[in-house]
Order: C-alpha cells, then structure tokens, then sequence
C-alpha cells in the first residue's frame, strides 16, 4: 500500500507549512501501530555474556520489541501519545489506548529494567534510546487521555533509572560525540533537558547546563559544508547549536553562535537538501530523517530569533522535501521516520503560536 505517498503528494505546498491535519495523523499513526507488535525483523544491539542472554526480542523487551530495534519503538510509542494528545478524535483512538497500556504495563517496565540492570548492558542505548524514553515520560506526564497519563506511573522508574545513568556519564564523557548518528551527545541532552524543565527537576537541568557549556562553550565555525556525512540522520552542527540555545540566556547564546554558526545569521543562507539514493537501505534512507531533524532545530531557531527569521523557509524546503516519502510499504523508513517527522511539525506549529 502506498497511501500515504499519495496523500502526500496529492497536497499542496501551503499544507506543508501550516499545521498537521488530521488527515495526515491518521495516516502517520498507522506507520507505528503497524510496527509496534511487528518483532522481525530485529536488530538488538545486545551484548551477550553467556548463552542465557540470547532470547527473542520479546522476551528481552516486553515493551519495547517492535519496530526493528528498541529506540524506535520508544519513539513510535511516543509518536502515538502525541497524536492522541493533538487528535484525541483519532479513528485508531482505541486502539492507541490499548497497545500502549498493553506494552507500558508494570511488569513489562520491570523487565526492561532488569535488562538495563545487566553488568554488561550498562550502556544499553546510551545516549539515543535513553533521550526518546524521557521524551514518552514526559509525554505522558500531562496527557489529557487519563487511561495514558495513569502509564506515567509505570514508566516513570525506568526513567529515573536513565536520569541517574545521564548524571554519571556525563560528567565522564571528556570529549563530545559530534556524529549524525545514534551516538549524537547533543541530541540526547536536548531531549533530557526538556524532560527536566517540564518536570521542574532542578538538579538536572544544572549537570546538563554544566556539562553542556563544558562539552561545547568554546567550540567555534562548525564545518556545515562537512555535513551531511553518508548516513547522518542528525545534524553535528545543528544539534549542538539547539543544545546552547536551551542551555543559555538569549544574548549569551546569540554570542556564541555568531562564532560558532556565522553563516546562519546571512539572510542568503542556503543548505543543501539531503539527497536519497535508495530508500530500501536502511542506513542511507537515514537521510531522510536529518532532512526532518534539519527542519525542526532551523524552525526553532527562526521562531526564537527574529534576526534568524530567514531559516523558516531553509526548514520549509527540508520539511517538504522528505515529507511525501514517509510510505506504508517500506520497513527501512517507515519503522522510525514518522516520529522525526511529527518532531519537525512540532517545532513547526509551535512558532505559529507565537
């Protein structure tokens, strides 16, 4: 099937750059209730002590099998609280409800702790998988649907979990891990530091705003024309320039990055779009996803700075570019990449409150 390739493309530029309808959601939605109970493919990641440890995803991840590997299926988890927070009228609504219940149970959740609790697991998705699990707690913090705001409660022990992990490993980390890929140290304290604002944990927020301006305060000319790397889905430069501006006051980031990223602040500036040369390989359709990730950190820029305004279309042309491709009928892209598409809708929508 490939109806959402034709939904895409039957839709003019206009409805790309204004709101996500629901039309839209109920398509998107259906990429990962599709994959969540889908457990093969799979790809692990796992460490293998002994000849125990190999079990079927299921039985290693009873929340988190789906999806080809467990951060993506955090993150479709995530997508689908999301939806239903701006859809709550969803024609899968009940459906949501139920998968979602079903996977983030107690006992489920206990299990994937016990998994984490593994000597030779301690690094289990550092950084990637562990910023995507506090985006669904946070997600489902404040849900209005009472039924997902009761998982938070469940879940809530394997974050605490990660929050403390992050508070150990960062301040070990000496050096940045600057690629696009999984790995992305700024990405993953992006994610972590809107889990700690909108939770109000204070102690958080400062290891990450100290180790942030350690990491990344005196970096400057990030080499944009270096990126994109073959198989980035992340933005080097990009995500630690929406690293700094979380992490300080307005004037002192705008300092900072009139040496670090002088080229945005050009009313000219353009960015090469991030060309797909096959989207059934699973590593090179990655660049789809860094057209996404592109857009949602320049749209956030744009609508946070007004002598960054320009970056808004810079953010339309990758958002519309990757957009139409999200299809039904291939695992490689459709397994994740709705959720960096509903990211970059987000940032979207939330400057035209503005």
């Amino acid at each position: 099937m490939r109806f959402v390739l034709l939904l895409f493309l039957s839709l003019p530029f206009w409805a790309f750059s204004q709101t996500l309808s629901q039309e839209q959601a109920q398509r998107l939605a259906q990429l990962p209730l599709k994959c969540l109970e889908q457990e093969y493919p799979n790809k692990l990641n796992q460490v293998l002590a002994d000849e125990k440890d190999l079990e079927s995803p299921k039985n290693l991840h009873p929340a988190f099998y789906g999806c080809f590997d467990w951060h993506s299926a955090v993150h479709g988890h995530w997508s689908l609280a999301y939806l239903l927070r701006k859809f709550p009228n969803l024609p899968q609504r009940e459906e949501i409800i139920q998968k979602l219940s079903a996977h983030l149970s107690v006992s489920n959740i206990q299990k994937e702790i016990a998994y984490f609790a593994k000597k030779h697991e301690y690094a289990f998705e550092r950084t990637y998988g562990w910023a995507w699990l506090l985006a669904l707690q946070q997600e489902l913090n404040t849900h209005p649907e009472p039924r997902l705001r009761s998982l938070a409660s469940h879940l809530q022990p394997l974050s605490d979990l990660l929050i403390a992990r992050y508070q150990e490993f960062l301040p070990k980390l000496l050096y940045p891990i600057r690629v696009g890929t999984h790995t992305n140290t700024a990405f993953g304290m992006n994610l972590a530091w809107d889990y700690a604002i909108t939770t109000q944990n204070s102690v958080f927020q400062e290891i990450l705003r100290k180790e942030a301006k350690r990491l990344f305060s005196k970096d400057v000319a990030c080499p944009f024309a270096w990126e994109p790397s073959g198989t980035d889905f992340l933005s080097p430069c990009m995500e630690e320039i929406a690293l700094m501006m979380r992490v300080l006051p307005k004037q002192e980031f705008l300092m900072w990055a009139k040496k670090f990223a002088p080229t945005l602040f050009q009313k000219n500036f353009r960015w090469e779009i991030a060309k797909v040369s096959d989207r059934k390989d699973g590593h090179l359709v990655h660049l789809d996803g860094l057209n996404f990730s592109r857009a949602w950190n320049l749209y956030d820029l744009a609508n946070s700075y007004p002598e960054l305004a320009h970056l808004q279309k810079v953010a339309e042309e990758h958002l519309r570019f990757s957009l139409p491709v999200i299809t039904d009928g291939n695992y490689e892209g459709e397994h994740w990449l709705a959720s960096f598409a509903l990211r970059a809708f987000y940032f979207l929508e939330k400057g035209s409150k503005k």
